[in-house]
């Protein structure tokens, strides 16, 4: 997809990644057990969506340095999820073919989401953001 056939936050490849991620952490956290409704599941929830969340917010900030930002901060988000996946093998929520399915996808979010990244930081220009 080209630069003009993004018309909406939804049509980047880095947000298409972490939505199928975001539904799929939602799948698994409603086999957790109860007491962890409030605790794991509630942070595997939060991450998720706030991975998404701030890919949204900085396309919608249409600065490339504010963007850029949130992207770092959904970044973030993907690198805490990734402990959280961990210790839900730990804790035997997750069976470890599940766990390297979604560490994959997590990664890969990882991957494109620098991709996008360096691509607003290279947009930059002086008294440009």
């Amino acid at each position: 997809m080209t630069e003009r056939e993004i018309s909406s936050f939804e049509d980047l490849e880095c947000y298409k990644s972490c939505k199928l991620l975001r539904v799929e952490i939602s799948n698994i956290i409603k086999s957790m057990p109860a007491i962890e409704q409030y605790r794991l599941s509630d942070q595997m929830s939060r991450c998720s969506r706030s991975v998404t969340n701030n890919i949204a917010e900085g396309y919608g900030r249409y600065h490339f340095k504010e963007n850029a930002q949130f992207c770092r901060q959904s970044r973030g988000s993907l690198y805490e999820l990734l402990d959280h996946l961990q210790i839900a093998l730990e804790e035997k929520y997750i069976e470890e073919k599940k766990y390297i399915e979604l560490k994959d996808l997590s990664n890969k979010s990882i991957r494109i989401l620098n991709g996008y990244i360096n691509y607003l930081v290279s947009q930059i220009k002086p008294n440009n953001q």
